[in-house]
């Protein structure tokens, strides 16, 4: 019991924000049990197997055209990642497309992005909406939202107690094997299945501004893509809308940050003119 309130102690005092404070003043300290290997490692087999379904149906990566206009706009935005934490650009990054209805792209911790065609043809994107959208799902990274839903979800399950026996436990310890196999079950899903909270999302917001702002897009686009996504909303609620809520003040919210980090984006600007 003493080694399970050691591991605790140690865990709860590591709670912090995972990201530095930048211009989008985004700094909460945030509740991370779940050890970083163990998010990544759950992150890479959900997305690998969401490669393997796109692979076995023929929609992966099936529009070059959508692939490298998509693979160009994120890279751009990863080549700023090192501003909000300094290990970011040393992820594996890696961009999909995927050819599908929804209206929908992702995240994944560790920096594995997916793209859905829908979300490309259904609002016709601009280059700037599509940074705002995938600077957005990038800050969800960043922040380690889904490493933090998975840290509630598993303690909901298990306790505190129980969660500190399975990072402690020795071979033969069933409650750490009962873990295991939850950990296991969860964590393929947990990930799609959990919306992120209403702060996780207002931070994804502001650094999303942020980072398009660095990588030389216009963050104000990032008004007009959710003004298309209500509008597609008024017939169907898209996928990204049904994680990503959508209404009037968080519009006004995110125009508001927009004009408050745009002087980044036109520094960028006027840099690059220099530098041409």
């Amino acid at each position: 019991m003493i080694r399970y309130i050691v591991i605790l102690v140690f865990l709860l005092s590591g709670c912090a924000s995972t990201t530095l404070k930048t211009d989008s003043e985004v700094d909460r300290n945030q509740f991370l049990l779940l050890p970083n290997y163990m998010a990544l490692s759950m992150a890479e087999d959900a997305y690998r197997q969401e490669i393997k379904n796109a692979e076995d149906n023929n929609d992966l990566n099936v529009n070059e055209e959508q692939v490298l206009r998509i693979k160009k706009i994120a890279f751009r935005l990863i080549d700023q990642v090192h501003v909000f934490r300094d290990d970011a650009s040393d992820w594996n990054w890696e961009v999909n497309v995927q050819k599908s209805e929804e209206v929908n792209a992702y995240c994944m911790p560790g920096g594995k992005i997916m793209v859905y065609s829908g979300i490309i043809e259904k609002t016709d994107a601009t280059d700037d909406e599509l940074a705002a959208m995938i600077g957005h799902e990038i800050a969800h990274a960043l922040r380690e939202h889904g490493r933090e839903r998975m840290s509630t979800a598993f303690v909901q399950q298990v306790g505190l107690i129980g969660f500190a026996a399975y990072l402690s436990g020795k071979d033969g310890n069933r409650l750490s094997k009962e873990v295991a196999l939850q950990a296991a079950a969860l964590g393929a899903t947990l990930f799609f299945a959990l919306p992120n909270s209403r702060e996780q999302e207002r931070e994804a917001d502001k650094i999303g501004l942020e980072l398009a702002a660095r990588a030389g897009y216009n963050p104000m686009a990032a008004v007009s893509l959710w003004r298309k996504m209500d509008a597609l909303s008024d017939a169907k609620i898209p996928e990204f809308l049904s994680t990503h809520p959508s209404n009037e003040n968080r519009i006004e919210d995110i125009a508001k940050d927009a004009r408050k980090i745009n002087y980044l984006y036109i520094e960028n600007k006027k840099t690059n003119q220099i530098t041409k």
